[in-house]
C-alpha cells in the first residue's frame, strides 16, 4: 500500500470469525482496500488419511451457520467418486432441508445483523430513523423478536427430517437418512404455511408472489410495504444502489440439486450473458495468503501455512480465481445466473443490490420449498445404496446462503489423500492474486466515504455486511 492515510477497520461484530479491513483513505473515500481473514483452522488438514466417510461428520462442523450447505457439499463430492447419486426423492428431501437452512439464514442476516446498522446515532436525524428503531434496534426491536419467533418453527422441519441442526448426518450420498410419512408431510406443509404467513404479514407486507413478480429497481422501489418497505425507504436515502458495486461478473454453482435439474440454475455470468461453468478454470492463488505452494486448481491444492508469515502476504483466506478473474457469489449472483428479470436489471450493483436479491431469494425459495413438500411422495425411496471405490476424486459443487461453496476429494487406498473447500467467503473476500487483482470486497469498498476521525465508518460497514462474510468458513 502507498504512503496516503490508513485506517483499519475490525474485528467486526454480528460476523462470524475474524475480520479485519485495511484501507487507504485518499480525499475523503476509500482508495485502496485489503481485507484480511486473521484465523487459520486448517479442517482440510485434519481430513487427511481419514475415512472418506468422515467428510460427513467433520465438515459440517466448520460452521454452525452452514452446516447443512457444508454437508450437502461432502455428500455430493462422495456420490462424484462413486458414480452414484441421490434417488430423486431423496434429492428433493435433501433440497428442501437445505432451503430451510438458507431461508433462515437470509432472514437473520437481514433483520439481525445488516438493518441494526441504521438504529447508529449517526443517522438520527433521518425521517425513518425512529421507524428503524422500533423494528431494528439490537435486543429491543420488534423485527428481531418476530424472525426468531418465525425461524423456530420454521426450524421443526429439520427436527423432522434432519434430526438436528446443526451438523445433522441426514444428507448422505445416496439421498437422506429418514423417510417421511403422511403426518410428517402434513407437519411440515403446515410449518411452510405459518412461516409464509409472518413473512407476508411482517417481512414484505404483502404477496410474496407479487413481490417476485417485480421485474424493474423502479417497481421495487415502489414496493413501500412491510419491513422490507422500510428498508427500500433507507436505500433511496441513504444511496445504497451506488455504495460498493460490484464487477458483475457473478458465479453460481446451482442451487438444490435435483433429478436432472436444480432450484436455481448454473452458470456463469459474465459480460451482461449467461455461459455454463467450467470449473476446471478454477485456480486457488496464494501470493498473497499466509499459505506454502503453487497456486493449483483444487484437486492439486493443498493447505500448508507460512510460519514465516511472508511481508507481501496479508490474509489466511486464499484467492481463487475462474479463468484468471475474480467472480462475485451470493444470492444476487444465484438469481442473476437464474434469470430472474429484477436481478438481472441489479447486475452490477452495490449494497441495494445485494440485499434485495437475498429478499427476493427468501420468496422464491419459500414457493420452491412449498412445492417440494407437496411432491413428497412417503412411499417412494428416499435413499440409495452407494458404495465408494477405494480409489478416485469427486467435486461437491452447492451453493450455501453466502454463495458457491466446493469441496473437492481425492480417495487412494481407502483414505482421504486430499480434501479442499473453497467457501463463499473466499471467493468474496479473498485478497489479491499475483497480477494484483483485488478480490470482490477489496474492489467494492473503492471510494466508499469515510469521513473526517471516522475511525469506523459506516458505508465500510455496510458494503461488508451487504456480502455477509462468515470468516469461519473462509479460513475452514
Amino acid at each position: 500500500m502507498s504512503d496516503a492515510p490508513r485506517l483499519v477497520v475490525g474485528p467486526f461484530n454480528r460476523v462470524e470469525g475474524d475480520l479485519e479491513v485495511q484501507l487507504e483513505i485518499a480525499a475523503g473515500q476509500v482508495a485502496s482496500a485489503r481485507v484480511n481473514a486473521p484465523l487459520f483452522r486448517g479442517f482440510e488438514r485434519m481430513l487427511e488419511g481419514r475415512d472418506p466417510r468422515d467428510a460427513l461428520t467433520l465438515t459440517p462442523r466448520i460452521c454452525g451457520i452452514c452446516s447443512i450447505s457444508q454437508s450437502t457439499a461432502a455428500a455430493q463430492a462422495l456420490a462424484a467418486v462413486a458414480g452414484a447419486g441421490p434417488t430423486p426423492q431423496g434429492a428433493a428431501m435433501a433440497a428442501l432441508i437445505h432451503a430451510v437452512e438458507n431461508v433462515s439464514d437470509h432472514l437473520f442476516h437481514f433483520t439481525l445483523f445488516f438493518m441494526p446498522d441504521f438504529t447508529r446515532p449517526c443517522y438520527s436525524g433521518r425521517p425513518w430513523y425512529l421507524h428503524a428503531v422500533e423494528r431494528f434496534a439490537a435486543m429491543t426491536g420488534a423485527a428481531g423478536r418476530g424472525a426468531v419467533e418465525a425461524r423456530a418453527r420454521l426450524m421443526h422441519i429439520l427436527g423432522l427430517m434432519a434430526g438436528k441442526w446443526p451438523h445433522t448426518l441426514a444428507i448422505q450420498p445416496g439421498g437422506v437418512t429418514r423417510t417421511p410419512g403422511p403426518r410428517d408431510k402434513l407437519r411440515i406443509e403446515t410449518g411452510l404455511r405459518q412461516f409464509r404467513r409472518y413473512l407476508e404479514a411482517e417481512l414484505f407486507g404483502g404477496r410474496l408472489e407479487d413481490f417476485v413478480a417485480l421485474a424493474t429497481p423502479e417497481a421495487l422501489a415502489g414496493w413501500g410495504r412491510g419491513d422490507v418497505g422500510l428498508f427500500l425507504e433507507i436505500a433511496a436515502d441513504t444511496g445504497l444502489a451506488d455504495l460498493g458495486r460490484g464487477t458483475g461478473r457473478y458465479l453460481s454453482f446451482g442451487a438444490y440439486s435435483l433429478a436432472g435439474a436444480h432450484g436455481f440454475a448454473p452458470g456463469l455470468w459474465r459480460a451482461g450473458a449467461r455461459a455454463p461453468v467450467d470449473p476446471g478454470a478454477i485456480v486457488e492463488d496464494l501470493s498473497h495468503a499466509w499459505m506454502l505452494g503453487p497456486g493449483a486448481h483444487p484437486y492439486e491444492g493443498i493447505t500448508e501455512p507460512d510460519q514465516t508469515m511472508r511481508a507481501e502476504a496479508y490474509s489466511w483466506c486464499k484467492a481463487p480465481r475462474l479463468g484468471g478473474e475474480t467472480v462475485e457469489v451470493g444470492a444476487l449472483a444465484r438469481q442473476v445466473v437464474d434469470g430472474h428479470p429484477l436481478a438481472r436489471s441489479l447486475a452490477g450493483g452495490g449494497v441495494l443490490a445485494r440485499v434485495a436479491a437475498r429478499l427476493l431469494e427468501i420468496a422464491r425459495t419459500q414457493i420452491l420449498m412449498e412445492r417440494w413438500a407437496a411432491e413428497i411422495r412417503p412411499e417412494a425411496a428416499f435413499m440409495a445404496a452407494v458404495e465408494l471405490p477405494k480409489d478416485g476424486r469427486g467435486a461437491g459443487l452447492a451453493e450455501a446462503a453466502r454463495g458457491a461453496l466446493g469441496h473437492w476429494i481425492r480417495i487412494e487406498g481407502g483414505r482421504i489423500a486430499a480434501y479442499q473447500i473453497i467457501a463463499p467467503t473466499t471467493w468474496n473476500f479473498s485478497p489479491r492474486d499475483a497480477a494484483g487483482q483485488p478480490g470482490p470486497l477489496e474492489a467494492a469498498l473503492v471510494g466508499a466515504p469515510v469521513g473526517p476521525g471516522d475511525e469506523s465508518p459506516v458505508s465500510v460497514q455496510h458494503i461488508v455486511r451487504s456480502f455477509d462474510p462468515c470468516m469461519v468458513c473462509t479460513v475452514h
